[in-house]
């Protein structure tokens, strides 16, 4: 199984033979220093799976050896999702630790507090956990490639939707008041136009909050018939419960990062949270469709011998171990070439990457103008027990031919 994996994994490789590089920052003839900032604890640590997942297959790729004979040091840690903590941790980073690159920092404004510092230092800002559209600014962001849809594009493709199959709904919308948020915000606002402030309600939250309980009352008095959660897992799941407990009954959206059934639908409650809809990037390893799948073999092993007793209907450990993956690919991609310029280069460098965790039809690539590189969803409803996909799936092209 691990044999298949793996093959799956560096079967499009076509790697020119690598240039001999002298060491650089963070890079030894035995090991290369990666970085990254995760909220293993605060309001957002439901997030934290995603920094988990990527830390246990780097453990899995040492025990293999590394890559190119190199071990990977990846040094995660924790800023409880605090823009001031952010700073203080990657310069930590940067300065003390001497990493080679940032690779996979989860978060909006924690990577916004760290990205000028990054730029200045010529430090590649990697694969970031965050969908917020401004990053996929090239010129304002030289040193950043994303690894999440854009909300932005999300929010459209939701808004779509709702267009096409309930046309005449109410929509309510709870959004994160920071990028985050206000991404999906905007998204709804270009797509319903002029009818926007007639058809759509709107309520924010801050991160900080305990909280989002009476914002749910407000939005129920709408009368809406769509609620939208442009929310973290915490967030999104109190807002589940609380509908359900004052008989809100809308059909619920939820955006990209509230999908896992973990961190989200569990605490909420599978039995009510079923007919819920989102989108996600990953297959989810619960649906009973992937069991003879080989790549969800491996993760339920992976897991159970990297992360037991971790429940596996997390979607943010699948994130995060596909983003083990990703990263896996690029340093395989940049041969013995680990300056921090190949790695920038190489990260504005995939053509179809189709890894064995993402969802069927999804792949991976970019270019010096486009620095995402996620640009497809797959939307999917649950079930009461796992999620279940629908239609194929919907990315950046097929939404701009829509707007036409």
């Amino acid at each position: 199984m691990k044999k298949v994996l793996y093959a799956a994994i560096t079967a499009a490789l076509l790697i020119v033979p690598p240039a001999f590089a002298a060491d650089t920052t963070g890079v030894t003839a035995t090991e290369v220093k990666i970085g990254a900032t995760f909220p293993f604890s605060g309001p957002a640590s439901g997030w934290s799976g995603s920094g988990k997942g990527i830390m246990a297959y780097v453990n899995y790729l040492n025990d293999k050896g590394g890559i190119n004979g190199r071990k990977i040091s990846f040094i995660a840690l924790d800023d409880a999702y605090s823009p001031p903590k952010t700073v203080e941790q990657t310069r930590r980073l940067v300065d003390n630790d001497g990493v080679s690159f940032i690779f996979g920092t989860l978060g909006t404004p924690t990577n916004t507090a760290t990205a000028k510092y990054l730029a200045s230092k010529k430090v590649p800002q990697v694969f970031i956990l965050t969908g917020a559209s401004k990053f996929t600014n090239v010129p304002e962001y030289p040193v950043t490639t994303t690894g999440v849809p854009s909300y932005e594009t999300e929010g459209r493709i939701f808004a779509r939707h709702i267009s096409d199959t309930m046309p005449n709904a109410k929509v309510a919308l709870l959004y994160q008041n920071d990028d985050l948020g206000k991404d999906y915000l905007n998204a709804f606002k270009v797509h319903f136009g002029d009818d926007f402030a007639r058809k759509v309600s709107v309520a924010s939250y801050e991160v900080a909050d305990p909280t989002i309980d009476s914002q749910i009352v407000n939005l129920k008095g709408s009368g809406a018939e769509v609620l939208f959660l442009a929310a973290a897992p915490k967030f999104a799941a109190q807002a589940i419960r609380k509908s359900h407990e004052i008989g809100f009954k809308p059909t619920i959206m939820l955006s990209q990062v509230a999908s896992s059934i973990g961190a989200t639908l569990t605490p909420a409650g599978l039995d009510i949270s079923k007919g819920v809809m989102s989108s996600s990037r990953v297959k989810d390893v619960t649906d009973p469709k992937y069991k003879d799948d080989a790549a969800v073999k491996w993760y339920r092993e992976f897991m159970a011998k990297y992360a037991p007793g971790v429940d596996i209907s997390d979607a943010e450990w699948t994130y995060g171990v596909n983003h083990g993956m990703l990263l896996e690919y690029l340093l395989r991609q940049c041969g013995n070439d680990l300056s921090r310029e190949n790695v920038l280069k190489q990260s504005k460098n995939l053509k179809d990457v189709s890894l064995p965790l993402l969802a069927p039809g999804i792949k991976l690539s970019t270019s010096e103008t486009n620095n995402q590189a996620f640009t497809q969803l797959q939307l999917q409803r649950f079930n009461g027990t796992s999620w279940e996909t629908f239609g194929a799936p919907v990315g950046v092209v097929q939404e701009a031919k829509a707007k036409k």
